[in-house]
């Protein structure tokens, strides 16, 4: 017996994933690493001096993925709702 096989007996449905807002989500994300990268960058003599650069662009990797992340959403939500409509079939006339 694996160790997965301990949680995954195989008698339990996996739930259904949970949706909410998630474009919201993804924008509250970015606009966290954003101000937090801005708030460091007076201090960035102090953090180069000690080695601790990579805060400050951790930061600001943080952000960029967010945007990465935030079209991917929005790619993902127009694929959901074209499936959608194929589903539904053509507008009654």
């Amino acid at each position: 017996m694996g160790l997965m096989d301990r949680w995954t007996d195989g008698k339990r449905e996996a739930p259904e994933p949970l949706e909410g807002p998630i474009r919201g989500t993804v924008i509250v994300g970015i606009g966290i690493w954003l101000v937090l990268f801005l708030a460091q960058l007076p201090f960035y003599d102090w953090y180069r001096d000690h080695g601790h650069e990579w805060f400050i662009w951790t930061c600001a990797a943080g952000a960029g993925l967010g945007l990465l992340g935030l079209w991917y959403v929005r790619v993902r939500d127009r694929a959901i709702q074209r499936d959608a409509e194929k589903e539904a079939g053509p507008p009654a006339a």
